[in-house]
């Protein structure tokens, strides 16, 4: 028993554990939304589009996490813009979008050699290298998230489920989807160096999609899918310490049999999501 608690003596790891503890919940909360849209694309393409600013940031010597961030709110901005506009769809603007980032990223990296080291950890995470400072952006991530979530219950769950009528009542739905995809995109870039882009989508989609074989009611979907990110997380995170095995691809992979369980448990129940 005293092997279990080994990891626990190192600071690094006390990081990671919390990073990837806050991540999973961050994630699960926002993915909600992402999943009841039927946006469920849009965490990968997002993510992807985030790497081409992060190679641009890496390039001409910028902060990350602002330049990122700058434009991955750029990106979900233009997909937002695009996918209001009648004949096309959503996943066509997020794939027209975020595959040219992406596109702009690679292009950076072949020309410039220098911008590769800056950007393994966006690839593929580096959640054992997370600092402090790393663990508190995250934080404030998840806060603003939950916030934004709080305050805008009623306007982001109208907006979710019926925008036409939603804005017809009077709800700014341009707004409420401006606000959700710079959440989104910032919890995409506070966790890219958490589970880096490959599975930072997996992230965002499985806790609520395995939440919402359990409940029929929102409000609860909203918590069961955090509870689902983080333990999934933080259980990931230990056993990816004793099992040597990449962390991201460990939480990744305990989230997907968690779903399995539950989809094995539920196969015989259909319900339809009923509203608070």
């Amino acid at each position: 028993m005293s092997g279990f608690w080994e990891p626990f003596e190192f600071a690094f790891f006390r990081n990671g554990l919390a990073v990837a503890t806050l991540a999973g919940a961050l994630c699960g909360l926002v993915g909600v939304y992402v999943t009841l849209r039927n946006m469920s694309y849009i965490g990968h393409g997002l993510s992807h589009a985030i790497f081409g600013g992060a190679a641009a940031s890496a390039l001409i010597g910028f902060n990350f996490f602002i330049g990122a961030g700058i434009w991955g709110l750029a990106s979900g901005l233009a997909i937002g813009r695009v996918a209001r506009r009648r004949g096309v769809a959503a996943d066509a603007a997020i794939g027209i979008v975020t595959t040219a980032s992406f596109a702009f990223g690679i292009a950076l990296l072949g020309l410039f050699g220098q911008v590769r080291r800056a950007l393994d950890a966006a690839l593929f995470g580096s959640i054992l290298g997370v600092t402090t400072a790393d663990v508190a952006v995250v934080a404030g991530v998840t806060v603003l998230a939950a916030g934004v979530v709080f305050f805008g219950y009623r306007p982001l769950l109208f907006t979710t489920f019926d925008p036409e009528v939603a804005q017809a009542s009077g709800v700014r739905t341009g707004v409420a989807d401006a606000v959700l995809m710079a959440i989104l995109s910032l919890s995409i870039l506070a966790t890219m160096k958490v589970l880096g882009v490959v599975l930072v989508a997996a992230a965002l989609i499985i806790p609520p999609v395995t939440a919402r074989l359990l409940t029929t009611s929102f409000a609860r979907l909203l918590f069961l899918s955090v509870a689902i990110g983080s333990v999934s997380a933080a259980v990931g995170m230990i056993l990816s310490y004793h099992v040597n095995v990449s962390s991201g691809a460990t939480i990744v992979l305990v989230s997907a049999l968690v779903f399995t369980v539950v989809y094995g448990l539920t196969a015989r129940g259909r319900h339809s999501l009923h509203l608070p």
